[in-house]
């Protein structure tokens, strides 16, 4: 039996509100309490994490798929230990996969489970069936929002549109570039308010993350904030919230398996892929 893993997609229905900020931060909050962390960029359209730490991808997700590499092929090492797989920028095909390519992204993924704890993904802005599917395999879903009218609008669209066609009741919330804690909650009280009045859901507040300077200097420098301003109170408090994720409990069969994410982001039912040849993450 594999090792479970923790997989949680970072969605919000729109783009602008810190998306990709807060998979690599809490990416690198749960790397220094000793989570080992794949940060999976899923915008396989329009790569981004790549662009915001100043990364330069070789090769990627579309090579393996090909069958030219595999997938420890293209992992990159970010900062603080974590590792990056990074998207397909600009290759449209990578939308739809065939059944071939469906099965090598099963095998590629499924021989990681032993050497992970948690998979971040960084979905893409709007919704897409592609981000759909994304947040419809993870176990656990982030929704993050801002001071925004759009951005509680958008983020009540995708809740809606999951819960109705797709069935998922449970969803955390993140509020971003607040003020305040007082105004963070008041952003959840706002959107848990009308999705649990007019959805059969639970919403649950797992934090917010102030606005700060820094996080603007991060990204011109392009650097993971916790390693621009590690001490900064945005720093902070994604280290709070990936300490409420730790404690989170991993869900062990099926779902807490990496095949089992995979066979259900792509919709089939390969076998899941076991061996002795797994890469090595350590170091």
């Amino acid at each position: 039996m594999s090792h479970p893993v923790q997989v949680i997609a970072v969605t919000g229905g729109k783009g602008g509100v810190g998306k990709s900020n807060i998979s690599v931060n809490l990416s690198l909050a749960l790397a220094e309490i000793r989570r080992r962390v794949i940060l999976l960029d899923a915008d396989l359209g329009l790569a981004n994490i790549d662009v915001l730490l100043g990364i330069r991808a070789e090769k990627n997700i579309a090579d393996v798929l090909s069958g030219s590499c595999d997938l420890r092929d293209i992992l990159i090492r970010g900062p603080g230990g974590i590792w990056i797989v990074p998207a397909a920028s600009g290759v449209q095909e990578m939308a739809t996969l065939n059944p071939q390519q469906h099965g090598a992204m099963i095998q590629a993924f499924s021989a990681l489970s032993n050497q992970l704890d948690v998979l971040v993904i960084d979905t893409a802005a709007g919704i897409s069936d592609t981000m759909v599917s994304f947040v419809r395999a993870a176990q656990e879903i982030i929704v993050v929002v801002c001071d925004e009218p759009s951005s509680i609008t958008d983020a009540y669209a995708l809740i809606k549109l999951l819960n109705k066609e797709y069935g998922l009741v449970r969803f955390r919330v993140v509020a971003n570039m607040v003020g305040s804690v007082k105004e963070g909650h008041r952003l959840f009280v706002k959107l848990s308010g009308v999705c649990e009045r007019f959805l059969d859901v639970t919403m649950q507040y797992l934090g917010a993350i102030p606005f700060d300077g820094n996080v603007r200097k991060a990204v011109q420098k392009q650097k993971a904030l916790l390693e621009y301003a590690p001490h900064c109170k945005a720093s902070q408090a994604y280290r709070q919230l990936a300490g409420k994720i730790d404690e989170w409990p991993i869900l062990s069969s099926p779902r807490g398996h990496l095949e089992f994410f995979v066979e259900n982001l792509l919709g089939t039912m390969h076998s899941p892929v076991h061996g002795d040849d797994r890469p090595h993450l350590g170091g």
